[in-house]
């Protein structure tokens, strides 16, 4: 159970960072796109370039 929470965990911070439609992403996929938007990519760019 700790990992769906982790998991759960990531998707909202992916939302409030403005990732939208995360909900097909991969753990390892949140994670990229997350340091991609703290490292100023724009959130959907970020989330293209971390689902390829």
């Amino acid at each position: 159970m700790g990992g769906r929470e982790q998991l759960h965990e990531l998707r909202q911070k992916a939302h409030n960072a403005g990732i939208q439609g995360n909900s097909k992403m991969t753990e390892d996929q949140l994670r990229d796109a997350l340091r991609r938007v703290d490292q100023g990519e724009q959130p959907q760019m970020a989330k293209q370039q971390a689902r390829r």
